[in-house]
């Protein structure tokens, strides 16, 4: 770990405030192309965390009756600061996290139209009424927030996630504990600074850091009502269960191993960029990659045509013109992304583009791994039952849509799946056949805009609702159904009635 005092560090925010951590632990942050140390962030003390709770549980006493109008414009004034500051926001994101900077400001954007959702607040908020359920009876729904809530982010998408949870909760009238990941968290610190700059009022937002101690408290602390994940399987089952044990409300979008099958109808050349793109974009690192695809019948054939399609690809950091693939987001991970694909050689697979080792002209100390296929790959692989999280591309092979269709059902994860067909009926059958949350005909990377909810399922999603869209709304508010009655002041009062029956 760096400690000089030329390097910045990233502050907490607690109760409007960006304050200097006085922990003893810090982890650098460090350039996935270079190994340069961008910035410290520290694992905040117990006490910091504490003290940003009860920043929330404070605000929360004045957040919740702000008119929902004043909370929708305050997402008016976001989004527009968030495009103002694009470029910049990309750049950062790009030096921390690897990406290129087009899938940097693709990352920004996904996140920005759920802010563009939350600014319509007012219409997803609303409730239900219905009128004379009984004589003179009407009864009516409010959905009313929860109180304090909290947000843990992973490394691939660290604008587009925190954007995903703290401008819905809190235009829901939830105040809200951000915990961004520890390895990137300078453009989510970014973002907030533009979050209070739009009128975020103090407290109702706030930013801790940390390992397992952060999450762990979130889901203990007795304050907190619900809790929202996305990162790996095994972290997220662990915030589900402590969560949830807890008595608080959990959504947690985690692990995933996402098919397309393509059949010999499809159009070739749009598939082929189409696999390419979902395959290797972001380096693989995030959980709708496109990590296998299933060659049925005459397209088995198109196998060699996809790998030049992955050799024409250019490696480099994201800064530089025209890379398609950056750099993975540590060594560590580079490591076990290379470990992957030599235990994938072990067992069977044939390797026909190996990415490991490129060289990336000024760029020796790089965490670059380069676009790699398998064929020949069977369900009982590690490079299939594992989520690489990287550059790697799996082929199988099946002699019908049916029999790729029970492939996919047969594996644990649900998060996404594609179809590469000019069939409408190979498409509805697929449709409707499917075990998967997130479907694509002819799309590679089926993740839904906000007007509805990304629907991950089976063991890539713990929790009935998801994050954004509608299913968010229910998710960051309860609802409390009022039955009343009013009495002219000249009504004669009726017999005592001893039931519950209204007439």
């Amino acid at each position: 770990m760096t400690t000089s005092n030329a390097i910045p560090s990233v502050k907490l925010l607690i109760n409007g405030e960006f304050v200097e951590s006085r922990t003893s632990q810090w982890r650098d942050v460090v350039n996935p192309a270079t190994q340069e140390v961008l910035a410290r962030v520290p694992f905040a003390t117990t006490e910091e965390m504490n003290a940003a709770v009860a920043s929330a549980k404070e605000a929360f006493k004045t957040w919740r009756k702000t008119p929902i109008g004043a909370r929708a414009r305050i997402f008016l004034k976001y989004q527009q600061l968030i495009r103002e500051n694009m470029k910049e926001l990309a750049a950062i994101l790009t030096a921390e996290q690897g990406k290129t900077l087009p899938d940097a400001e693709g990352d920004i954007f996904r996140g920005l139209e759920v802010v563009e959702h939350a600014a319509n607040i007012g219409t997803l908020q609303m409730g239900e009424l219905a009128n004379n359920v009984a004589g003179g009876v009407d009864t009516y729904t409010l959905l009313q927030p929860l109180g304090v809530c909290a947000g843990i982010t992973p490394f691939n998408f660290p604008a587009m996630i925190p954007l995903w949870m703290f401008p819905m909760a809190i235009a829901t009238g939830n105040t809200f504990i951000l915990k961004p990941s520890e390895q990137d968290p300078m453009v989510t610190m970014r973002l907030v600074e533009l979050a209070l700059e739009a009128g975020v009022p103090p407290g109702v937002l706030n930013v801790i850091h940390g390992g397992a101690d952060a999450v762990n408290l979130l889901c203990d602390h007795p304050d907190i009502k619900a809790v929202s994940f996305v990162g790996s399987t095994k972290v997220g089952t662990h915030v589900y269960n402590r969560a949830t044990l807890n008595g608080k409300r959990a959504q947690c979008m985690m692990g995933a191993k996402n098919h397309a099958i393509v059949l010999p109808d499809a159009n070739k050349q749009q598939t082929l960029n189409n696999l390419a793109g979902a395959a290797f974009g972001a380096a693989g690192q995030r959980c709708m990659a496109l990590s296998v695809v299933i060659l049925v019948g005459e397209a088995q054939a198109w196998l060699p045509e996809l790998v030049e399609k992955a050799k024409s690809l250019k490696i480099g950091a994201g800064v530089e013109p025209g890379a398609d693939v950056g750099p993975v987001i540590s060594c560590a991970a580079l490591d076990r992304v290379s470990s992957l694909i030599a235990t994938g050689e072990r067992e069977g697979a044939r390797l026909v583009l190996d990415g490991r080792n490129p060289e990336v002209s000024g760029y020796a100390q790089g965490n670059f791994v380069g676009p790699t296929i398998f064929d020949g790959v069977t369900a009982e692989m590690s490079i299939y039952r594992e989520e690489v999280f990287g550059p790697v591309l799996c082929v199988m092979h099946a002699a019908t849509m049916n029999e790729a269709i029970a492939l996919i059902n047969a594996n644990p994860n649900g998060n996404g799946t594609a179809l590469f067909t000019r069939s409408g009926a190979a498409a509805r059958h697929f449709q409707e056949e499917i075990d998967v949350g997130q479907v694509g005909i002819n799309v590679p990377i089926p993740v839904p805009v906000p007007l509805f909810s990304f629907t991950g399922s089976r063991a890539s999603k713990l929790g009935d609702l998801g994050p954004y869209g509608k299913q968010v709304v229910q998710f960051y508010t309860q609802t409390k159904t009022v039955t009343q009655r009013w009495f002219d002041e000249d009504e004669v009062g009726g017999a005592v009635n001893t039931t519950i029956t209204l007439k």
